[in-house]
């Protein structure tokens, strides 16, 4: 296709605004998962990630990008709000605000810079390199790599002293 998400459908709401509490409880649930899931998730963006696309990929372990793929939340052009916590998980706070606040995207090259991505590579080799990754992950313990996914998402949302608590908790276990 064109990209690879670019959220909800305006023209959907704009019929029936009523959808909007089934479309973000689904949002939520489907980004909550995501997070939550044992193993990593590994996102494969080309052309456009905007809006809800962002909620997808900023809830993924890592994210690799085609040359061609831009990243933006345009929600405060369309008159809502969303996602914003997602980009937080991939950009410095002083970027989600600038494009928060202004509704541009940004290009795979400067989500680069800005650390969001993993790799950036010509959106033929998408998949060949994100099959690649998960190969490295995947011959590594099983157990290990769930564990570790479960510290990092555990240490995330809390204060350094507790997060770093948590992580040796699971450290002993493993």
């Amino acid at each position: 296709g064109k990209g690879f998400c670019a959220g909800v459908d305006i023209k959907e709401l704009a019929e029936d605004a009523s959808k909007i509490v089934d479309l973000n409880k689904g949002c939520y649930e489907t980004f909550k998962a995501i997070r939550k899931c044992s193993v990593p998730v590994i996102a494969v963006v080309h052309g456009f990630c905007l809006g809800g696309g962002i909620g997808l990929v900023g809830s993924c372990d890592m994210i690799i990008a085609s040359n061609d793929a831009y990243f933006g939340l345009p929600e405060v052009d369309r008159g809502a709000l969303g996602a914003a916590s997602h980009l937080a998980r991939m950009f410095p706070l002083q970027h989600v605000r600038r494009m928060m606040f202004t509704a541009e995207p940004i290009t795979a090259e400067e989500a680069y810079r800005l650390g969001a991505l993993e790799r950036i590579v010509v959106r033929e080799k998408i998949m060949e390199e994100a099959l690649n990754l998960a190969s490295k992950i995947s011959s590594k313990s099983p157990i290990a790599i769930r564990l570790a996914k479960e510290s990092l998402n555990g240490i995330e949302p809390h204060d350094v002293d507790k997060s770093y608590l948590f992580e040796q908790e699971l450290l002993a276990l493993l």
